[in-house]
């Protein structure tokens, strides 16, 4: 790798890191289209999606554990959520990424397009504002929050992602949170889940360790920046950002899909 292609991908990461740590996700959801387009725009070698998926999924494990470092002793950390969905997910996650070596590279895209509507449309969905409250006070159905998790894992895994970018949507929709408990717990969830994918990942080789490495480095300085900050946000305007994000990376798969 030269310089060039170095900071690129540390700038690809540092950028999506801080934005994901606003938000509560993990970064794939946001870092994923930037690896994919950037690159090849600025004059060097187009990752495939394999590799990008391999990449993203290293680079999820280190963002989300200095995410929830960040929020460490706020009180919207919910324990048990934690342990229900991040157990289902973990498992869902890796059957996820480990088939995805099995997959052609076009339905890889396809996987997170479809990831990324519905997440939208999840997003965008009206919904009433939960009151901020500490996580420990909060109840939830067991069986629906580990099923969703699972399902959330398997899809999620295929791309790299760990799946954050569609649990905070059901977590404000269906498990009716309140947004900060949302978006600290999903953090939590999403480490987890990310340890499934990045092993599925490694097992079947789709992982390069050289641009994973800058992107880990660009997560560990940028994730706890972007939370802290966006404990300070109103939590709207977070939902509104996180939403645009999912958008605009949609938007671009699907013309990536069907006119190139």
């Amino acid at each position: 790798m030269d310089i060039a292609y170095i900071v690129t991908i540390f700038l690809i990461g540092f950028i999506g890191s801080f934005v994901s740590g606003m938000v509560g996700v993990g970064g794939s959801i946001i870092k994923y289209p930037m690896l994919l387009f950037i690159p090849p725009l600025l004059g060097f070698s187009a990752l495939t999606a394999h590799e990008v998926s391999g990449i993203s999924a290293v680079q999820v494990f280190f963002a989300t554990i200095a995410g929830v470092w960040a929020y460490k002793g706020t009180g919207y950390l919910h324990k048990k959520l934690i342990l229900f969905m991040g157990s289902s997910i973990l498992v869902g996650s890796f059957i996820g990424a480990f088939a995805s070596g099995f997959f052609p590279e076009n339905s890889v895209n396809l996987v997170y397009a479809i990831l990324a509507t519905i997440a939208v449309v999840m997003i965008l969905l009206p919904k009433k504002q939960i009151p901020d409250q500490p996580a420990h006070s909060i109840s939830f159905n067991k069986p629906l929050s580990s099923g969703l998790a699972f399902v959330v894992g398997v899809a999620s895994g295929i791309v790299g992602a760990a799946g954050s970018f569609l649990l905070i949507p059901i977590m404000l929709t269906v498990l009716k949170l309140p947004t900060r408990v949302t978006i600290a717990t999903s953090l939590a969830v999403t480490f987890l889940s990310s340890i499934g994918s990045t092993v599925g990942k490694v097992a079947t080789n789709q992982v390069l360790y050289g641009p994973a490495a800058v992107m880990i480095i660009a997560s560990l300085i940028a994730s706890p920046i972007g939370a802290k900050i966006g404990q300070r946000t109103n939590t709207k305007v977070l939902q509104w950002l996180l939403a645009l994000l999912i958008l605009g990376t949609s938007i671009q798969i699907w013309y990536n899909l069907l006119w190139t």
